[in-house]
């Protein structure tokens, strides 16, 4: 049984869906280059805004998951961030979120210093004049598929079009010179509005510390904010224990208690499956060479637990640890992801430290404890050669054997960037070259017995 299973309906009540999208909010940290607990911290700044601007619990309630949910949509513009600069695409991210778009010469310098860095004279200048010339255009693309993306997730997730609607406007400016739309003033949600005041005194807050987090948010009042969105900021930053509210200790906890009481969402079993869903979307957004498969090792994962007997709600469980064991990966640049060729040492590093951060941020929450570690020793081999503890034989859990087989079929079968997708038979002859290696004999025959079930 899962944990979910063995729990009484009053504990099933207490597990909030803010307590775990806060926990999931690292992962979109990662996929930003941000400091661990961003996303956290800019809900705390922004909450403490709305409720200066006396806004009631069901607007406040909007505004919690619109700041915990900002970020949703960030992979998926990674791999034509990472086309368009040639360079780390986390880096990138991180950078530009200290960059005042209204200043050209600013946004040069921005420029000149993140595009194509390492990469030839020659290709360093198409890249600017590609950029120059085009700049307007790609900046209005990423920002569109990143805020459609986050907000469409947060309708999957079963919230209401409040929170998509400010999700969805979260670069628009005051001024009327943000993206994608170009609103302007009033027409901006207030959520997106606080959202994006939030996020900007949060990055400089980190980066330089109290002072230069309100100078800057001072300085973009009427431009990029609403002057009154300002004003609630600056009353709000003055409380006792604003700023200290921001320190790491204890934070997931203190953003699960401001929710909104009235409006706390409690979860089911349904509810977490859908979590994990769309959790593992934004994982595949990241690539194009990962889309869709982490649902795909779900299928074959259920399948093939399903066909060794695990009871239900065991196989129910492994399934979200199926969706949910490349999460990591949202804190590789896809300059690795994506590359065609031969992995440089320390790229190859890169690679290996999404299985740490999978289980790191899966073990932030006791729901997920022992899935963290299940799911994210998929990289494990029988004989001790996997990463990233090096685990061997019975140290390594039979339900991580099974996600295992599921991946190494997935990675074999589906295209990636320095071949095309090999053939089920070759694939399956590959891996009993691995039996008893890296691969579980029991659970390999488990696959190959449910391959018609999965249409192959």
């Amino acid at each position: 049984m899962s944990p979910l299973d063995m729990t009484s309906a009053t504990d099933q009540r207490e597990l909030s869906l803010s307590a775990i999208i806060g926990a999931l909010s690292y992962a979109l940290d990662l996929t930003e280059g941000l400091p661990a607990g961003h996303g956290l911290r800019c809900c705390w700044i922004g909450m403490q805004v709305g409720q200066q601007l006396g806004m009631d619990s069901e607007a406040l309630s909007h505004l919690y998951y619109t700041l915990l949910l900002k970020d949703a949509g960030c992979s998926s513009n990674a791999a034509r961030l990472f086309e368009l600069y040639g360079t780390d695409d986390r880096r990138v991210k991180r950078d530009f979120k200290q960059v005042d778009t209204d200043s050209m010469l600013r946004l040069g310098r921005f420029v000149l210093s993140h595009v194509g860095v390492g990469r030839s004279l020659h290709e360093r200048v198409s890249r600017i004049l590609n950029l120059a010339q085009n700049g307007e255009e790609f900046a209005t693309e990423l920002i569109t598929t990143r805020c459609e993306r986050g907000a469409n997730i947060s309708l999957q997730l079963g919230f209401d079009e409040q929170v998509a609607a400010g999700i969805r406007c979260l670069d628009e400016h005051w001024s009327g010179h943000g993206k994608p739309a170009r609103l302007a003033g009033a027409a901006i949600p207030l959520a997106s509005r606080i959202a994006l005041l939030a996020q900007v005194a949060e990055v400089f807050h980190s980066a330089a510390g109290r002072e230069h987090a309100i100078r800057e948010v001072r300085g973009r009042a009427g431009s990029w904010f609403d002057p009154a969105v300002v004003d609630a900021f600056l009353a709000a930053e003055r409380l006792p224990g604003f700023w200290e509210g921001l320190g790491d200790a204890g934070l997931q906890q203190r953003i699960a208690a401001i929710e909104p009481a009235s409006k706390a969402v409690r979860i089911d079993e349904d509810r977490l499956d859908t979590i994990a869903e769309a959790f593992a979307q934004v994982v595949d957004a990241k690539s194009h060479y990962t889309y869709g498969h982490s649902t795909r090792v779900a299928a074959y994962t259920e399948a093939v637990a399903t066909r060794l007997g695990l009871p239900r709600g065991r196989v129910r469980w492994l399934r979200r640890g199926a969706l949910l064991h490349d999460i990591g990966k949202l804190g590789v640049s896809n300059g690795v992801l994506d590359k065609p060729g031969r992995l440089e040492p320390d790229e190859w590093e890169q690679v290996k430290a999404h299985a740490a951060y999978s289980e790191q941020i899966l073990a932030r929450l006791d729901i997920f404890s022992e899935l963290a570690f299940v799911a994210a020793a998929h990289h494990e081999r029988l004989d001790g050669k996997g990463y990233p503890r090096g685990l061997a034989a019975d140290a390594i859990p039979f339900e991580t054997r099974i996600i295992t087989v599921a991946d190494i079929f997935d990675a074999i079968t589906a295209e990636r960037p320095y071949r095309g997708p090999i053939p089920v038979d070759d694939a399956i002859a590959m891996m009993e070259k691995e039996r008893g290696a890296a691969v579980d004999g029991t659970c390999l025959d488990a696959l190959k017995q449910a391959l018609p079930e999965l249409g192959f």
